[in-house]
């Protein structure tokens, strides 16, 4: 397994790790991603270690804490074999300050994470949203008490926009504040959008991108093509208003172009769509998920081997769309404002 540093940290990750939203099941939206119960994750975590894969990935809100507690019974006893991160700044109760990124729900939320996984630590500790009522100086103070007391090591963000996370990083600056390290983000062959300004900003100030839903929020497992019927057992039947919003002709389109590129290679869809990501700049790690152990070996086999220049090219013509300004202005003057792609 392949390990790259997170961010400008000295830290590292694989460059896969296993996502947890498909354990517990606890109501019918995190039930169309999967109801992995623990002794279920256990034997996923036992593939995941043999493999190389060390990092797990979860979030306060994921069946109502459940995932974080099967998480935490699938890796007991091997707790210095892993790598944790989780998330919190969702409501997370009936209760005014049960949301947020204030101290007082921080603090709250990373203790409840830290019971539900039975640890006295969090590798990596994420806001899962941008709080933009509480001020950026009382969050960073909050994680950087929780980083003192050796409650979290890193901290990160997720879902902001450019200047939300700019402006986190330059109050962290000024005030020598725990600075955020890794963004996890939504990027995948259909949704690019990532590209357009998060990624220079992480080339520049030396975020890691951790990649959600690379398969386009359950578009590019090989099952949706043009013509076809959505499969019986897909969660979109569920989830599909939920998620990133992409046009069915754009999915087909790209869809096309990664069958042409998974024959050449010998490859799956999915292992050809988790590859092409592997070689984008910023990229530090991708979650996979995986809702039984024939999916998660699959995935895996998404690493040990890359897309030829060629290749990538090619899924990058099929996938591209019309940017929106100013993006599409400033790729005409590449000469002294080139895009990192």
């Amino acid at each position: 397994m392949e390990h790259r540093r997170l961010g400008r940290s000295g830290f590292t990750v694989p460059v896969l790790s296993l996502g947890t939203g498909t354990f517990g099941g606890s109501n019918e939206f995190f039930k169309a991603w999967g109801s992995t119960d623990v002794a279920e994750a256990s034997r996923l975590v036992d593939i995941c270690l043999e493999a190389g894969l060390t990092m797990f990935d979860s979030a306060d809100v994921y069946s109502a804490g459940a995932a974080e507690e099967i998480l935490g019974q699938a890796i007991k006893g091997r707790r210095d074999k892993v790598i944790i991160s989780t998330k919190a700044t969702f409501r997370a109760g009936d209760e005014p300050n049960n949301v947020g990124s204030s101290r007082y729900h921080l603090i709250q939320a990373c203790e409840g994470s830290l019971k539900r996984l039975g640890t006295d630590y969090i590798d990596l500790f994420q806001l899962h949203g941008y709080d933009a009522v509480t001020p950026v100086e009382e969050t960073l103070s909050a994680l950087d008490d929780l980083v003192r007391a050796g409650k979290i090591r890193y901290v990160g963000v997720s879902n902001f926009s450019g200047w939300h996370l700019m402006k986190s990083l330059a109050v962290a600056e000024k005030y020598n504040l725990p600075r955020y390290v890794a963004n996890q983000t939504y990027y995948s062959l259909i949704g690019r959008d990532y590209e357009w300004e998060l990624m220079p900003l992480g080339v520049e100030q030396g975020v890691g991108a951790v990649v959600w839903s690379p398969l386009g929020w359950g578009r590019l497992t090989g099952k949706i093509r043009r013509g076809q019927p959505l499969p019986e057992g897909s969660r979109l039947h569920k989830t599909a208003e939920m998620g990133p919003p992409v046009p069915d002709e754009h999915v087909y389109t790209v869809v096309e172009a990664i069958d042409e590129v998974a024959e050449e290679t010998g490859k799956t869809v999915p292992q050809v769509a988790l590859n092409w990501l592997l070689q984008r700049p910023t990229v530090a790690n991708v979650i996979v998920g995986a809702r039984n152990e024939e999916q998660l070996r699959a995935n895996l086999g998404a690493v040990g081997w890359n897309l030829t220049p060629e290749q990538v090219a090619k899924l990058d013509k099929a996938s591209a769309v019309t940017l929106p300004y100013p993006y599409w202005h400033q790729r005409g003057f590449t000469e002294r404002n080139p895009a990192p792609v």
